[in-house]
């Protein structure tokens, strides 16, 4: 019973590429929550401060992350080892792509070989995503299409609804502390998701699906999939106000870190869905 119920909600929607059920939805939040606190008690003991600079250094990893899933989605690797880039095990694959770029970037610091860590880290997880994306945009020309007006179309549509959304934070709310980098990140990063979203399954040629359970519900029950645009409001915004509360009690560093956790389940799949839709698989 328990093998049965381990590949029915667990390994046959990784095999499979099945729809996200409830069972598996909360079984990685759970771990994603876990995963937080174990990353912050690691930082802490490698004397790493986790703070702005810090979470902007590893956002190069979470674009990354996005684009290694489109590797895995158009096909071109063949092996078992494609498994490792098929949510959710792709999360811990470029998890550990990330420490190790961390890793490396503190020692030479601690060597003297460079004054800040942030600076290799970051370069580090630029100069991957800049060749993932080259390699997939050559894979594009060579076996399908690359489409120019989605990598514009799509971005514009974050942007503008970004700035949609903080204004109205800024001056109807009030909330003078969204013009924090971070809170502009977080806001974009699901404003990606969401425009990526809406135009893949309403406007792409393609028709693509929503896999998630809240999300696939709703675009059913309203007949369009720029619903998701009010569902992430009904997340982001509560959320934004908790963390500033959450901040202003002092644990900054833990802060810093459940931000950084919120850009990375917007902006990802956002990157993710994008990137598909340019290179059409």
């Amino acid at each position: 019973m328990i093998r049965d119920f381990l590949y029915k909600y667990y390994i046959d929607p990784i095999l499979y590429g099945q729809p996200y059920t409830i069972v598996d939805t909360l079984t990685y939040a759970l771990i994603l929550i876990l995963s937080v606190w174990l990353v912050y008690r690691g930082l802490v003991r490698f004397g790493i401060t986790v703070d702005r600079r810090f979470v902007l250094s590893t956002i190069p990893f979470v674009v990354l992350g996005g684009l290694l899933r489109v590797v895995e989605d158009t096909g071109m690797i063949t092996s078992d080892l494609r498994i490792l880039l098929i949510t959710p095990l792709i999360f811990f694959a470029v998890f550990f792509i990330t420490i190790a770029a961390l890793f490396i970037s503190r020692l030479l610091q601690m060597g003297g070989f460079v004054d800040d860590y942030a600076r290799p880290y970051g370069g580090i997880g630029i100069l991957l995503s800049i060749a993932a994306f080259i390699v997939l945009m050559v894979w594009g020309a060579a076996n399908t299409r690359i489409d120019p007006v989605v990598l514009v179309a799509i971005p514009a549509m974050g942007a503008i609804t970004t700035g949609a959304v903080w204004a109205f934070l800024r001056y109807v709310l009030r909330w003078e502390y969204v013009a924090d980098p971070l809170y502009i990140l977080l806001i974009a990063g699901h404003m990606l998701d969401a425009s990526a979203t809406s135009f893949g399954i309403d406007l792409h040629p393609l028709q693509y699906v929503e896999q998630h359970v809240v999300g696939s519900a709703l675009i059913e029950w309203t007949g369009t999939a720029f619903a998701m645009f009010p569902l992430k409001l009904a997340v982001i915004i509560p959320a934004i106000y908790i963390l500033e509360i959450y901040r202003r009690e002092g644990n900054t560093a833990f802060w810093h870190l459940v931000v950084l956790a919120m850009i990375v389940v917007g902006m990802a799949p956002g990157v993710r869905d994008m990137m598909r839709m340019v290179i059409y698989v």
